[in-house]
């Protein structure tokens, strides 16, 4: 297989980003980073178009924005290749989990733009002579500093939504996945869209800080639970409003009434998609006593199935990790935890040859106090603990600083609905796993130290603009107002005996209350 770099032109003058096959560890390309002040040039070319462009309605804005979506679904299959060869992923995998929700939620928000950021009406239930609305204006300039685990739909879907709204966006790809971000720019130039009104920005880590304290008007970071806190640190110091995506060691609860091979399917595809690179992985799994055997031997046997390897060279079912460092720790937490007592039933080492690989883990007789049960993995490894009743799984899954996702496996809608009404996490799924981050219309967000704000939804696109609250009249108003000066006691009287009148226990006469409230004589 062959792709070409040529959408890799000369970005900046600072220092070399080398892009890497993760699979093999071959050299794909080099991108020149950005030097801070080229940074600085970029916001202030975005802030000149931004302000063109946020004039335009939005139906217009929509309309321009829908042929991405056109352009995407066309070269979608060289999209998936740059994503397998940059993040070490499946072509089936990088099509249904990094493009085909990118081209749905394009295709979502850019039909209802329009009826999402249309002035909202606020009924007024006491100054029924006067009426407000909330009029959803840009904010201005957009940071989006994204992660190296889904490189293309993370950030993607968070340009389409900030462009819709009327921002101008400036991306910040992570280092180790560049060229995904700069092949985007070049589907967005062939959209028609104006290259200052989206601009990648590769560069180290730090840039993005930079960039931050250089004054844009909203950030959405993805990426650790340790460095968003840093990142909303500087944007709490600035008063800048941030949306944080940030870390998950999510657990999956499995009743004794469960279909067992729907729930060993999902485990086995929740641990392993991706490599385990996943915010919203199954890190925990906690299956009743009764059904815990059973449900350990399909899991076991599925996972032995899966084929791991570089999937330029063969079909596999999961690839390579992305990052080295993150490697190391899933082999750490692995070596910590059978030193501790937990026993390897598959996997457990990495893979041999070359790339970055570990091989799909399972884990039994692990405890709570173990790092591979308390901290994010990031990586293909799966707990799996026993538990004796619904009531030790909700406690042992809430026992944990992150609260992301959280998912159920019963055959019992009322008791699964039970459980997921008590468990602390952002998004909680019934009898399926990882999905919503595929559903633009559903809220993405975590509890706890998983995150702040949201992602997606209508209430996402709203949050991506400014709410302006506008209050008018319903008649003209006359010259005077019983709130107004000069006060007198009778006036206060007559309010007083109005608001008695409406808010005293017992109380009645509202209308004549309200008459009272406003007579003049």
């Amino acid at each position: 297989m062959s792709i070409s770099f040529d959408f890799v032109r000369n970005q900046g003058s600072g220092k070399d980003i080398t892009s890497y096959n993760p699979a093999t560890g071959d050299v794909l390309a080099t991108v020149k980073g950005f030097t801070s002040e080229e940074a600085r040039q970029a916001l202030l070319r975005a802030r000149k178009a931004q302000k063109t462009w946020a004039a335009l309605p939005v139906a217009e804005r929509a309309r321009r924005v829908k042929n991405f979506q056109y352009v995407l679904t066309e070269r979608m299959d060289e999209v998936c290749e740059l994503i397998m060869l940059e993040n070490g992923k499946p072509m089936q995998e990088a099509l249904e989990t990094e493009v085909l929700p990118i081209i749905d939620l394009t295709a979502y928000f850019t039909g209802r733009a329009e009826k999402i950021l249309k002035d909202q009406k606020i009924p007024l239930h006491l100054i029924k002579y006067r009426r407000s609305f909330i009029n959803y204006r840009p904010r201005g300039v957009m940071l989006i500093i994204s992660p190296w685990n889904f490189p293309f739909t993370i950030p993607i879907g968070a340009v389409v939504m900030g462009l819709i709204a009327g921002n101008a966006v400036l991306h910040k790809p992570a280092s180790l996945t560049p060229l995904i971000a700069l092949k985007t720019r070049e589907l967005m130039d062939e959209a028609g869209i104006d290259p200052d009104l989206y601009q990648v920005i590769p560069g180290a880590g730090p840039l993005g800080s930079e960039i931050i304290e250089m004054g844009v008007d909203y950030v959405n970071f993805t990426g650790s639970t340790a460095v968003g806190k840093k990142v909303a640190e500087i944007c709490g110091r600035k008063l800048i409003p941030s949306s944080m995506e940030l870390g998950g060691k999510d657990p999956l609860i499995v009743t004794q009434d469960a279909d067992l091979d729907l729930a060993a399917g999902a485990i086995v595809w929740g641990a392993f998609c991706n490599a385990g690179q996943v915010c919203a992985s199954v890190e925990r799994v906690y299956a009743h006593t009764a059904i815990y055997d059973a449900l350990l031997a399909k899991v076991v046997e599925r996972t032995k199935a899966l084929r791991m390897g570089n999937p330029v060279q063969a079909e596999v079912d999961m690839g390579a990790m992305v990052d080295i460092h993150q490697l190391d720790i899933v082999e750490k937490q692995v070596q910590e935890a059978v030193e501790q007592g937990a026993t390897v039933l598959v996997g457990g080492k990495r893979g041999e040859g070359p790339g970055q690989f570990f091989e799909p883990t399972v884990l039994a007789d692990v405890t709570e106090d173990m790092e591979v049960v308390k901290e994010e993995s990031f990586g293909p490894l799966l707990p799996m603990m026993r538990v004796s009743s619904d009531e030790e799984a909700i406690e042992r899954s809430n026992n944990s600083i992150y609260g992301l996702n959280a998912y159920v496996f019963s055959s019992d809608p009322s008791r699964a609905r039970f459980i997921a009404r008590r468990l602390d996490a952002g998004t909680v799924m019934i009898n399926e796993v990882l999905i919503t981050h595929a559903c633009p219309e559903t809220p993405w967000q975590g509890a706890k130290q998983s995150g702040t704000s949201k992602v997606h939804s209508d209430q996402g696109l709203r949050d991506l603009c400014f709410p302006y609250h506008i209050n008018e009249e319903i008649v003209p108003q006359p010259s005077w107002s019983p709130f107004w000066q000069p006060y007198s006691r009778k006036m206060y009287d007559r309010i007083a005996a109005g608001v008695r009148t409406l808010y005293a226990k017992g109380a009645g006469g509202k209308l004549e209350g309200l008459k009272s409230m406003f007579r003049i004589k």
